[in-house]
């Protein structure tokens, strides 16, 4: 039996020394070590064995056993390492060979515009405030002093969302100032920037979806001075130290007295064209000295204090910054048009 023995363990190393497969060597070990291999068949003629050869016998099955448990142990990892050796030889890149270009995009030129106006306020003081898009009439009408029978309240004018015309997509941003003043003690300076919705028809111009910035400031001594002062440097910053600015009179219920500002149209100059409808002039924003009965309703005493408003068309800043010809273009997301910029 001894001989036998040591027959097993001379085929087990020479079987595994010979393995190249995984499942190659799962059969040795069922062949040699499995519950009907040959070491299993050997230990079931123990009982056949004298008590003196017995312990003999069994101290050298388990040496032998051991051995080979050891042998298959060391080619599964030998196995494994060729394994991994074969993966990386396939896996290996060349680092050598130039990447595939990524393309990055950019600003859309709205957000370019958006940004300079931020960074310009937040220069001066000002600091951004945000308000929600649906808006209650309360806020965007009765305390910014506009009465019931005002044209901007009418369905043709404002997308309402209820029946009753308490809530509607805002017309303007100026619904954050108001809850700012009523939330805030002077001296207030914000900018509150957004998405605004109006019923206008679709032109060069116009369009039911727009962005406004506007920006208030309310304090002690705040004049109309302080208001042109802040417009034009606005102005000569996105545009330059020549920029043209006009000031208008004009009257919105919530400033007294009021504004529009323009500024010279940059396709013809001011010699009027289809931008500026012939005028040579496009509008780009309302402003004004904050009415006495708005800051009244927001809690602030208008003897003691005073302030001036403004709200600009973020489009019509972009496309005389740009010079774009048709608000639309904003808009439609022609990659053409937006690789310009």
């Amino acid at each position: 039996m001894k001989e036998k023995l040591e027959q097993i363990k001379a085929e087990a190393i020479a079987a595994l020394n010979s393995v190249d497969l995984p499942a190659d060597l799962e059969n040795v070990r069922v062949r040699f070590l499995g519950k009907k291999g040959e070491m299993t068949a050997i230990l079931k003629q123990m009982g056949s064995l004298s008590p003196q050869e017995r312990p003999v016998i069994g101290q050298l099955a388990n040496q032998i056993r051991s051995e080979i448990e050891k042998q298959i142990s060391d080619t599964a990892a030998r196995l494994e390492e060729k394994h991994l050796e074969e993966r990386m030889k396939k896996e290996k890149l060349d680092v050598t060979i130039p990447g595939t270009p990524v393309a990055f995009g950019h600003k859309h030129p709205m957000s370019i515009l958006l940004d300079e106006a931020k960074d310009f306020f937040i220069g001066m003081g000002f600091t951004i405030a945000e308000g929600p898009e649906v808006e209650l009439s309360v806020y965007d009408f009765d305390k910014l002093n506009i009465p019931e029978g005002h044209t901007v309240r009418e369905w043709q004018d404002t997308f309402y969302i209820t029946e009753d015309e308490k809530i509607h997509l805002r017309c303007q941003t100026s619904p954050v100032q108001v809850r700012v003043m009523e939330k805030q003690k002077p001296p207030i300076r914000i900018i509150s920037p957004g998405r605004v919705y109006r019923k206008d028809e679709v032109d060069a111009t116009h369009s039911p979806m727009f962005h406004q910035i506007e920006g208030l400031v309310v304090d002690k001594g705040i004049t109309m001075g302080d208001l042109k002062g802040t417009i034009n440097a606005l102005i000569r910053y996105i545009y330059g130290e020549n920029s043209v600015t006009r000031f208008r009179p004009h009257h919105f219920p919530f400033t007294e007295p009021s504004c529009e500002v323009d500024v010279q149209c940059h396709v013809c100059g001011g010699k009027g064209c289809r931008v500026c409808k012939g005028e040579g002039w496009i509008e780009v924003l309302g402003a004004g000295m904050v009415h006495p009965r708005v800051l009244a309703g927001c809690g602030i005493d208008p003897n003691e204090y005073s302030g001036f408003a403004f709200g600009i068309g973020a489009e019509r800043l972009t496309m005389r910054r740009f010079g774009i010809t048709d608000m639309r273009l904003i808009f439609e997301n022609d990659m053409r048009f937006l690789q310009q910029f």
